[in-house]
């Protein structure tokens, strides 16, 4: 049989990659064949996102569908309060030791979320491989998102050698990690103390030597640090404006400021943006969030 569905086109010479990826966000569409396209593949994926088309797919043979579902590590996150579900991911992949249900949103000064354990090891904590970089990561203790895995490669790519980075809201350090290999110096701040002992272990777990962990609030910096930056980081979705003004202050002019914000229409935030100094400004959805909200980002040129 054959259906329509989301599909997003890529090169195939970049197709595992993408695929990981796909699969770490839980958005890979399992029920469905991939698409030989010439020199291009096409996934089928769960639902639209940015540079998805529609598509028909074949059936793929024998594969149960199965709930939606995050990964992270070897813990599946669903989104549905749903035992049977979990029990049905845990047994689909011998890698998963745990699947999580959240039960509050993610919230408070620590960026933290409760969690109910539906199937296998009663636990949070869990180890992320990502692009080569190992990340030690608690869940109820510390945020993270394996969907931001693609924007650390956009960024990283984008990042010389020569420059200094500011990671605002750093979290366990997979931005900061990430872009290591590819800046001359990075601070990695966070103000949640578990957070930020998690990030220095993580820090030594990839042998990255021009990482500064510091434990400090972020609206304190442009007093703190003597630096100026050449490309600043804010990771912070739902309460990053309110540090904007901190960031515009603390990068050198001809820098770039990647802020990253939960929306509800498009160029939510440009005119505030340009009011505090920035020359140009390019908008993109990262992905959905919820119904009327998505995770954006804005690059911005100061």
């Amino acid at each position: 049989m054959t259906n329509e569905q989301w599909g997003l086109r890529v090169p195939a010479k970049k197709g595992e990659e993408v695929r990981q990826a796909l699969l770490r966000d839980g958005a890979l569409d399992l029920t469905f064949k991939v698409l030989h396209d010439g020199e291009f593949l096409v996934f089928p994926v769960q639902e639209a996102r940015e540079g998805t088309s529609r598509y028909v797919f074949e059936d793929q043979p024998g594969r149960i569908s199965l709930p939606r579902h995050e990964l992270v590590g070897g813990i599946a996150i669903m989104q549905d309060n749903d035992p049977k579900g979990a029990e049905a991911i845990l047994a689909s992949r011998p890698s998963l030791h745990t699947v999580l249900f959240p039960q509050s949103e993610v919230s408070g000064k620590y960026r933290t979320r409760d969690y109910m354990v539906l199937a296998g090891n009663d636990t949070t904590l869990t180890e992320v491989n990502e692009y080569g970089h190992r990340y030690k990561i608690d869940l109820a203790n510390a945020y993270f998102s394996s969907r931001l895995s693609t924007e650390r490669q956009r960024i990283a790519e984008k990042t010389r050698n020569n420059e200094n980075v500011l990671d605002m809201f750093t979290g366990v350090g997979p931005f900061a990690i990430t872009l290591a290999p590819h800046a001359a110096f990075i601070v990695a701040v966070d103000l949640n103390p578990k957070a930020v002992l998690m990030l220095i272990e993580n820090i030594r777990k990839n042998k990255a030597t021009n990482i500064l962990p510091l434990l400090a609030d972020a609206c304190r910096l442009r007093s703190t640090l003597p630096w100026k930056f050449d490309r600043i980081i804010m990771n912070l979705p739902l309460a990053g404006t309110d540090f904007l003004t901190d960031a515009f202050r603390l990068i050198r002019h001809g820098g770039m400021i990647h802020f990253y914000s939960l929306v509800s229409r498009e160029g939510e935030h440009i005119d505030r943006i340009y009011e505090l100094g920035a020359t140009e400004v390019t908008e993109r959805i990262v992905r959905s969030y919820s119904p009327g909200q998505w995770h954006a980002v804005y690059d911005i040129e100061v």
